[in-house]
């Protein structure tokens, strides 16, 4: 062969060799239906979380729901899988850029949400995550429902995203410690405020259950079945909420609430409340949580971790 021929032959080859890497598939589940290693199947979705919105679908079922601030004040909800998936969730909304360095402890987790604000597009699409936000057409893993006004009847079914969890719970990933037991010391304290300067969420525990009753802006939180929200471990964690450089479609500023770092936390667990500090020094840890230097186990079972400003 001449020598253009086997350059053109080169070039071919090269040319091909590239699209085959560009469209190498995901590895399939193995035998035992669990998917090829990649991150520790996590899943995240954005809850919506005004009146409108309530009373959610699925959110009994995460290993960890995450409060966080958002424009205006308000609230909105992460609801962390990674023990098992209800068949809905939501309603689901859009993503805000404190999402961003909190989900970077769960090792490309997927994240389930219905949008962005366009400029955070682009810092969503080169984070370590699989972002799934709803496509243009039916047949997805997203649908519209639930009886409640657009743009609150977004709903996730999560078994077609294609991507099973872990099933070893995500509590470990955050860097959580549970134990049967509560650590020695704490007060007790059957009830807890947490105010935002438009939404507040209230814990109030219930020795018969040996859970914190839920509640969102004065009123129980409730499944879409009726039943009380609970959870076995809830967590005030002071942060650092600045204005970040994101706003909403209004012109609003969107608050970011910083997760890594330290500060102060209140832990609620069996009824009484632990003084601890909040630690986690960089973006892919966990965040630890020690009283007087030692660790301060979770119950098992549900964490809600609040994020309120220092």
């Amino acid at each position: 062969m001449d020598t253009n021929g086997m350059r053109r032959r080169a070039l071919v080859t090269g040319v091909l060799g590239a699209a085959v890497a560009a469209c190498k598939p995901v590895a399939p589940p193995d035998a035992n239906g669990s998917a090829a290693p990649d991150g520790t199947r996590v899943l995240a979705v954005k809850i919506d979380n005004v009146g409108a919105a309530r009373p959610q679908t699925g959110l009994e079922a995460a290993d960890i729901v995450y409060a966080e601030q958002v424009e205006g004040g308000l609230s909105r909800l992460m609801a962390v899988f990674g023990s098992r998936l209800p068949d809905v969730v939501g309603p689901v909304r859009s993503a805000r850029e404190t999402d961003l360095e909190l989900l970077r402890q769960f090792d490309r987790p997927t994240l389930a949400y219905s949008g962005a604000q366009s400029l955070l597009r682009p810092l969503i699409d080169a984070a370590p995550l699989r972002a799934v936000a709803p496509p243009g057409e039916s047949g997805g893993p997203y649908f519209r429902g639930g009886g409640k006004p657009a743009p609150h009847n977004l709903y996730l079914r999560p078994a077609r995203l294609g991507r099973p969890v872990s099933g070893t719970g995500a509590g470990a990933a955050a860097g959580f410690r549970f134990a049967a037991a509560g650590p020695a010391g704490g007060r007790p304290q059957t009830a807890r405020t947490v105010r935002f300067p438009s939404a507040r969420f209230g814990f109030a525990w219930s020795a018969a259950r040996r859970r914190w009753l839920v509640s969102m802006d004065g009123r129980a939180a409730v499944t879409a079945g009726g039943t009380r929200l609970a959870a076995a471990t809830v967590v005030v964690q002071y942060v650092d909420v600045q204005a970040s450089r994101f706003h909403d479609k209004l012109g609003s500023t969107s608050p970011l609430s910083r997760t890594v770092g330290s500060g102060r936390a209140v832990v609620l667990r069996d009824g009484r409340a632990y003084d601890a500090t909040w630690s986690r020094p960089g973006a892919a840890g966990g965040t630890a949580f020690t009283a007087d230097g030692r660790p301060v186990p979770f119950a098992p079972g549900q964490v809600w971790v609040v994020f309120a400003k220092k």
